[in-house]
C-alpha cells in the first residue's frame, strides 16, 4: 500500500489512469469468462422461443447472425437491440407462434449445408 501512495505522489495523473485501465481490463476479462461459460452450456443452445428473449439472445442461442434474425423478423438490425420478441410480435400484429415459425424457417435455411 505504501508503494501505491508513493507512486501516486510521484505520478498524480498516471497512477489513477493506470488503476482505471487495470479495473477495466479486469471487468472485461470477467465479462468474457462469464459469457463464454454461459454459452458453452448446451442447455442454452436451441432454446424454445419465449417472449422475453431479444433477437440478439436468440441469435446466440440458435447460432445465427444478428442480421439473419433481423431479416427473419423483418426489422432493422438497429431495432433488434433491446426489444423483446413478444414486443416485436405485438408491433407486427402476429402471434408468437407465427414469429417462431419465421425464425425456425430462417434457422433451417441458415444451417443448410451446400451440396
Amino acid at each position: 500500500m505504501r508503494r501505491l501512495i508513493q507512486a501516486f505522489r510521484r505520478h498524480p495523473v498516471l497512477t489513477p489512469l493506470f488503476l482505471l485501465a487495470a479495473a477495466l481490463t479486469l471487468m472485461f476479462t470477467i465479462r468474457t469468462v462469464v459469457f463464454t461459460i454461459y454459452w458453452a452450456n448446451p442447455a442454452h443452445k436451441q432454446q424454445q422461443i419465449e417472449p422475453w428473449m431479444t433477437p440478439r439472445y436468440l441469435a446466440h442461442s440458435w447460432d445465427l447472425t444478428p442480421e439473419q434474425v433481423a431479416r427473419a423478423l423483418d426489422i432493422s438490425p438497429d431495432t433488434a437491440r433491446g426489444i423483446t420478441l413478444g414486443e416485436i410480435a405485438r408491433q407486427k400484429g402476429i402471434s408468437l407462434e407465427e414469429l417462431t415459425a419465421r425464425l425456425a424457417q430462417a434457422a433451417s435455411r441458415a444451417h443448410e449445408t451446400p451440396q
